[in-house]
């Protein structure tokens, strides 16, 4: 690990701005590379704080850890990554974010149909009560002081 020193977990969990216990479960995770020192102490190639940074990154966008993982096998451990290596990495986020924003959209597009309605029955709700279904069931407020959820019989 020649020109990439080796940093307490202190140190790595100050410059990443999260907790010493978030370093190590990330490491246990097989995550981010570790060492140990003579002393049996974790330390972290400088190359985990990019590393680290990215995976909060990812999580606060909603990846889970599964997802993170698979991209972060593009990335070398022994290295810090080039540039290269995050351009093909972004390319996967950049995908997927623009598939993310092409849904919300249509989910903007269907909730201005929807909003102000208080439909819990109509046939036109595809948001709450696709095709329908709960008005076979009771109708308005009924639904509400009978236990029944809001979604009951809906599809996801």
């Amino acid at each position: 690990m020649k020109n990439n020193p080796l940093l307490s977990i202190g140190a790595v969990a100050k410059r990443v701005g999260c907790a010493v216990s978030a370093i190590r479960f990330y490491a246990d995770q097989g995550l981010v590379p570790v060492v140990r020192a003579a002393s049996g102490h974790r330390v972290f190639p400088r190359s985990s704080i990019r590393r680290i940074s990215f995976i909060l990154i990812s999580q606060r966008l909603g990846y889970t850890l599964d997802e993170i993982r698979n991209v972060l096998k593009n990335l070398p451990n022994e290295r810090t990554p080039t540039k290269a290596d995050w351009q093909k990495l972004s390319r996967y986020f950049s995908q997927d974010i623009d598939q993310r924003i092409c849904e919300l959209e249509q989910l903007k597009i269907k909730l201005t149909g929807c909003i102000g309605c208080g439909c819990l029955s109509l046939n036109s709700c595809h948001l709450y009560n696709p095709e329908d279904k709960v008005g076979l069931m009771k109708s308005g407020p009924d639904l509400f002081f009978n236990g029944v959820e809001r979604d009951e019989g809906c599809e996801k």
